[in-house]
């Protein structure tokens, strides 16, 4: 009798293992039937990559398609880094452009500064004109505004047109200042100044067409060099 039961336990454990060998068995062609092999080809590019379909979607193999591709691939902890030819592992960011025309802090205190030289003109051109005395150092209020509003303007710097207008500016000032100059000298040398005189006067001309100049480039928004500051 205890014969007879070891040949059934071990009739039993030989079905155990027939049955687990059996279910691997049927696993694996489940899986084999779900997924198959096939190839990648790249236009243009000699040679393919493995493809493997499972369960109805398709795996390429990394390594294979950088060699198809004539990339390469590498590592960054988790992460697999392909490089195709003209790219890069980590794309360089745009290049910004910068700002065309005139900032709008810079174009503000440039029209205000050139106000100010204005403002500047027309209290020297309504003295001489009326003969008013110019030595007594009024006119320096007048020119202590100008450059004032000329130092803001180059604070507010910050495009390419705004760095192109500003040393114009600098001459429509000097010009200004030169003008001035000029006149209250020959007013303290006690010489006499024609009520017309600035009508004729070059560097009046010149400061007049530089102003003009200045003017049309704010409403234009752009720098333009016409000779007219120079």
């Amino acid at each position: 009798m205890q014969m007879n039961s070891g040949s059934q336990e071990t009739r039993g454990a030989r079905g155990y293992v027939f049955l687990f060998i059996f279910a691997v068995a049927v696993l694996a062609l489940s899986v084999a039937a779900q997924q198959s092999t096939t190839s990648l080809a790249l236009n243009g590019q000699n040679g393919s990559a493995k493809v493997v379909q499972v369960n109805g979607h398709n795996y390429v193999d990394v390594e294979g398609l950088a060699r198809l591709a004539n990339g390469s691939i590498s590592f960054k902890g988790q992460q697999i880094v392909l490089t195709l030819p003209g790219g890069s592992a980590s794309a360089a960011p745009a290049a910004t452009q910068p700002p065309q025309g005139f900032s709008k802090a810079f174009l503000t205190s440039a029209i205000e500064a050139m106000t100010r030289v204005r403002e500047w003109h027309a209290a020297l051109r309504t003295a001489i004109e009326r003969g008013v005395p110019l030595a007594t150092g009024w006119l320096d209020n007048y020119q202590a505004a100008a450059q004032n509003g000329l130092n803001l303007a180059s604070v507010a710097i910050s495009t390419d047109s705004d760095r192109n207008a500003y040393p114009f500016m600098v001459t429509e000032y000097n010009n200004m200042k030169a003008l001035s100059d000029k006149y209250v000298n020959m007013n303290k040398a006690l010489q006499y100044i024609d009520p017309t005189s600035l009508q004729t006067d070059p560097l009046n001309q010149q400061l007049l067409a530089c102003g003009h100049s200045l003017a049309s480039m704010a409403t234009s928004d752009q720098f333009v060099n016409d000779g007219s500051c120079q």
